[in-house]
């Protein structure tokens, strides 16, 4: 790994520009932080480190972050650096309306423009909920800083009179079950509190476990730093070793792009498909790898992925959850057992690689992280697909699909906006049977806008009443990683950007085939030709200045949905003096 030295050994450090020397601006920098009883010799040449903090108690995941912080924060003094905590606005998907992906792009610009601004020389960014992980990580990489990443951790596993429920997962089943009349109201809300009994994100491999298994397999965490539970000493354990490392991160002038290469891209892609991750990963993949200038596109994660075993037997496409992968060997088992397909040299925040971090490391559980010969899944991968209603493409998570209606052949329902769903999905004059396709336009970057985690829709209630708990579903929304499904998502272009999504109408047929990576709707082209001319779904009316940057300025889901004006780097120099 290349290090940029300066003559005594020590790279210059960006925050001598605010403290060092003796003028007026030294002196106000200085002053100023005393008075929170910061002694001088902290202004003596050592590296000063940002902690980077998504704590809020609107944001659930990331609610024991202050004591994450503190953690840090001994690491960081241990080794002789100066930490220095800020917040950014904290990404809860649990409760942020319309939908926090609106907001993952403005959490990146708090990133970049509060590292930018400050006199930091390296970053510790704290990651749990969904977007946290993304949004911190581009607005890291535009800077490009010595960063490290800590992720926040999953909660312990929640019991319900002496079963498992997943976080997400079992909302979403249970939901059904309430719908189809077999499960109470009572005791559905009995289960709440069974759900949530610690800190932490999902304990499932939804979005949250996701990127935080793509952080470490992209190499900048410390080892191990998936699957650790929120509550579990270890946690705290690897939070002050990573505030001791980032602080020789930054003595090295190991930059975020030294380790954000191709290479750790490329075993992010394999490793999602390993552990059955969140289609969300792909869409945040993108935009990163734009961030740090690295070529990643959507066909990547198909072609670097087939053929990949899931592994993994976690919900929601297996049976256990983050606390038995954590006991199992966590995410260096798997890189471990995956060493043969992936790229061994590809470099770590550790100074090793990722095949010498994992090489040995042990499975402690053969049915939670599998043999390569005896998987969950021959082949795993997100699949891409394509055809007259993707041009651009789409996904799908075959490993939560059900294997018969990988290949499927339906009547389009079509609904516009997902008010209009929720409003007709259980009405009885509905004409839908469960060979019928599902179809959601309006749902994307533009149209919602943010492209919420809607597109595994709820089935008509009087189907779920006959004991069906599938259909084919397509949308250019997202969905939460904790869903299942037959989903078919982030379809691009979306319909609000002129995307033939916004042709379907009611009885149309689709065909759908995964194995042939084939989205096709079934209308001669003169007749889409003819809907082309008729008015279609509009990108959404901004109800703000945000929004309507937002919508002005999103890409669409097969370049990451990131804004225009933000691909790239933008390096971490500020030029003049605020005095």
């Amino acid at each position: 790994m290349d290090v940029r030295e300066g003559a005594d050994g020590m790279p210059p450090l960006r925050s001598r520009e605010w403290f060092a020397g003796s003028d007026a601006n030294a002196f106000t920098h200085r002053s100023w932080m005393k008075n929170q009883g910061v002694p001088d010799r902290m202004f003596d040449g050592r590296p000063v480190i940002g902690i980077c903090n998504t704590y809020s108690e609107l944001a659930p995941c990331n609610a024991h972050f202050r004591d994450i912080a503190e953690h840090v924060r001994r690491g960081v003094l241990e080794a002789g650096g100066f930490p220095v905590e800020f917040p950014v606005m904290s990404l809860g998907e649990t409760m942020l309306r319309p939908t926090s992906m609106l907001f993952r792009n403005l959490v990146s610009m708090d990133v970049e423009e509060s590292i930018r601004a400050n006199p930091i020389d390296g970053v510790v960014l704290l990651c749990g909920c969904d977007k946290t992980t993304p949004a911190l990580l581009m607005g890291a990489a535009s800077c490009d800083l010595p960063t490290i990443v800590v992720s926040g951790g999953p909660m312990l596993t929640g019991r319900m009179r002496g079963r498992p429920i997943g976080s997400g997962t079992g909302v979403w089943s249970m939901s059904d079950d309430v719908r189809a009349g077999v499960m109470s109201e009572a005791d559905f809300r009995a289960a709440e509190s069974c759900m949530s009994r610690s800190a932490g994100h999902c304990n499932t491999m939804g979005t949250a476990s996701t990127m935080a298994c793509m952080a470490e397999a992209l190499g900048v965490t410390l080892p191990g730093n998936a699957a650790i539970p929120a509550v579990d000493a270890r946690r705290r354990v690897l939070a002050r070793d990573s505030g001791v490392r980032v602080v020789e991160l930054v003595r090295r002038n190991v930059r975020l792009s030294d380790v954000l290469v191709r290479e750790a891209f490329e075993n992010a892609v394999i490793v999602n498909a390993a552990i059955g991750g969140s289609t969300n990963a792909v869409i945040h993949l993108l935009a990163l790898a734009g961030r740090v200038g690295v070529p990643l596109a959507l066909d990547d994660f198909d072609e670097l992925a087939r053929g990949v075993p899931l592994l993994v037997d976690l919900q929601p496409s297996g049976r256990f959850l983050m606390e038995d992968f954590f006991e199992a060997g966590g995410l260096p088992a798997v890189l471990n057992r995956l060493s043969g397909l992936l790229r061994a040299d590809a470099p770590t925040v550790t100074g090793r690689t990722i095949g010498e971090n994992n090489a040995g490391a042990p499975v402690w559980n053969d049915e939670v992280i599998r043999d390569a010969g005896a998987p969950v899944r021959a082949d795993a991968g997100i699949a891409v697909l394509r055809g007259n209603l993707a041009p651009d493409g789409a996904v799908i998570k075959p490993s939560a699909a059900s294997p018969q209606l990988l290949r499927h052949r339906g009547r389009a329902v079509v609904f516009t906006g997902i008010d209009d769903f929720r409003a007709r999905i259980d009405d009885p004059d509905l004409d839908v049977d469960e060979n019928c396709v599902l179809v959601l336009v309006g749902a994307g970057p533009k149209g919602f806008p943010g492209m919420p985690e809607v597109g595994n829709l709820s089935l008509p209630r009087r189907l779920l009443e006959r004991g069906v708990r599938d259909m084919v579903r397509i949308s250019d929304a997202r969905m939460s990683g904790t869903a299942y499904g037959t989903v078919v998502l982030h379809v691009a272009p979306e319909a609000a950007a002129g995307g033939p999504l916004a042709l379907v109408r009611d009885g149309d047929m689709i065909e759908l085939d995964v194995p042939g990576r084939r989205l096709h709707l079934d209308v001669p082209e003169e007749e889409l030709e003819r809907r082309r001319t008729e008015p279609g779904p509009a990108p959404a009316e901004a109800t703000g200045g945000y929004q309507r940057l937002y919508i002005d300025h999103v890409l669409q889901a097969d370049r990451g949905a990131d804004f225009d004006f933000l691909v790239g780097r933008r390096g971490s120099a500020v030029h003049g003096h605020n005095h």
